[in-house]
């Protein structure tokens, strides 16, 4: 069970590339309720004779598995994971397994406002919420949805909620927000709280809006130095984003760019779907199917073999860069 290839000395999952995996990113449903023009346009369509959702049993199995391998970071995704109706039950057991240290989960901020305690409640520690503008007319257009005021009002509860790390999560989308890049800074200024711009990632889905909206994350990285921010080292467990901090400002500025040079050179994270698929790379070719293996806890010494021996498949980065991003239809599908 202890291949050298898969598991460090200190027993954490690796690959052949010696990164170490400590960061899960597990999706609760591919339904999403918003329909953002650069995600699901048309909104959100269930395929016909599609697989049903893992149960809770099943769930809390596969991530007993990933903390045996050392893995203290989940964070819950979707679709929206919070329209799921065990979403709280859920969150609750994940948070009370040995090994978490820290529950994420990322959200559009749909009735966040009412909902921030008993998230804070159930063990949530860290929360992004998309807001991929400021203006109420501009995030409908986006978003298809006039909420701007709940999910501001929904940060400030999460706030007074005690969840220790609040991001905000924001595509960056030529011809739509790049104009606001400034509001956005200011808007973390007197702030507690990251922002987080993300570079648009083609997908199989999105390839004509790409070529109209994509804005490299390089340009964002260069007006955030040429404005006195600064890169941050990166910490134990964090995600993809380089960190910036400016002296006089509360808040931190985060860039997620894949197509950035060498992006993948630190990946510290699988994914699974709401299915029980492992996906090694957000930009994989597929999926490898773990659900025959979460149907009793007497299964889970074989369970963690498996996965183990799945890591020898992680290639050394994604192919974006070459047009290709795999068999990943839209960023809803297992969770971004």
């Amino acid at each position: 069970m202890r291949d050298v290839i898969n598991i460090a000395n200190d027993g954490e999952l690796q690959d052949r590339f010696a990164r170490r995996f400590q960061y899960v990113r597990l999706s609760l449903t591919d339904i999403c309720n918003f329909s953002c023009s650069y995600c699901l346009p048309n909104g959100f369509r269930k395929q016909k004779g599609a697989p049903p959702q893992l149960s809770v049993d099943e769930l809390i199995r596969l991530v007993r598995a990933f903390a045996a391998l050392g893995v203290w970071k989940i964070r819950l995704t979707g679709g929206e994971p919070t329209i799921r109706p065990e979403f709280l039950e859920i969150a609750s057991r994940v948070s009370a397994i040995d090994g978490i240290k820290k529950l994420a989960v990322t959200t559009n901020g749909y009735r966040l406002p009412e909902r921030a305690e008993s998230y804070a409640q159930a063990g949530i520690t860290a929360i992004n919420i998309s807001t991929d503008s400021l203006k109420s007319e501009k995030f409908n257009k986006i978003t298809k949805h006039d909420r701007l005021l709940e999910v501001l009002d929904g940060i400030t509860a999460c706030q007074n909620a005690g969840i220790e790390t609040i991001k905000v999560n924001t595509v960056l989308l030529k011809g739509l927000n790049d104009d606001e890049l400034t509001d956005f800074v200011a808007f973390v200024k007197d702030r507690p709280i990251a922002l987080r711009f993300i570079e648009l990632m083609r997908t199989n889905s999105n390839s004509d809006y790409f070529k109209r909206h994509h804005l490299s994350g390089r340009k964002v990285s260069d007006m955030l130095e040429a404005s006195g921010w600064s890169k941050l080292p990166r910490t134990a467990g964090a995600g993809p984003a380089i960190e910036f901090s400016h002296p006089d400002s509360t808040g931190r500025i985060g860039l997620i760019a894949p197509y950035s040079t060498d992006f993948c050179s630190t990946c510290n994270r699988l994914r699974v779907s709401a299915i029980g698929q492992l996906h090694l790379c957000l930009f994989g070719e597929g999926g490898f199917d773990l659900r025959p293996l979460l149907q009793s806890d007497a299964m889970l010494p074989e369970l963690i073999k498996r996965i183990c021996s799945l890591m020898i498949h992680k290639a050394p980065a994604h192919d974006l860069h070459n047009g290709n991003s795999g068999a990943t239809p839209h960023l809803a599908s297992i969770g971004g």
